[in-house]
């Protein structure tokens, strides 16, 4: 049976790798809006081919992500290295999400609405991703 968390976790990661995709072609303005940063922003401006390196290669790792999350659901062929791929995704996913905690102490003030939102969005995928791959860690070990 498919792993219901682990298919949200992988669907999310595709949709953000898509939406990095987007951000290449809405261009400057996408840039800034999605927190990228005004360097980015501005780097895309004058036409330079940094911002869609950079973007493609966090997109392309999104993608991987992804396919990792379907493989563990049992969706697509079981690919190498499954279980420390999906403990090393969920911790990446973590970490980041927990940027707000650190984020909050060092800003009594209060974090932009970027730090807000992405943190508890990307706290998310890896609450999906670390219940579904705790689900699945028997069936993720590659014995029959």
């Amino acid at each position: 049976m498919a792993n219901p968390a682990l298919i949200v976790g992988g669907v999310l990661s595709a949709i953000a790798s898509v939406l990095h995709l987007a951000v290449i072609v809405g261009g400057p303005s996408w840039y800034r809006f999605f927190g990228a940063g005004e360097g980015m922003a501005r780097a895309a401006e004058r036409g330079s081919w940094v911002p869609t390196v950079v973007t493609i290669g966090i997109a392309s790792v999104l993608a991987v992500w992804s396919a990792y999350a379907f493989s563990g659901a049992g969706l697509i062929p079981r690919l190498p290295l499954l279980r420390t791929a999906l403990v090393l995704i969920t911790a990446v996913y973590l970490l980041r999400g927990l940027v707000l905690v650190p984020a909050f102490v060092l800003n009594p003030d209060g974090v932009t609405p970027f730090v807000l939102w992405s943190s508890l969005i990307v706290l998310a995928y890896g609450v999906a991703y670390a219940i579904g791959t705790w689900t699945a860690w028997p069936a993720l070990s590659g014995r029959p």
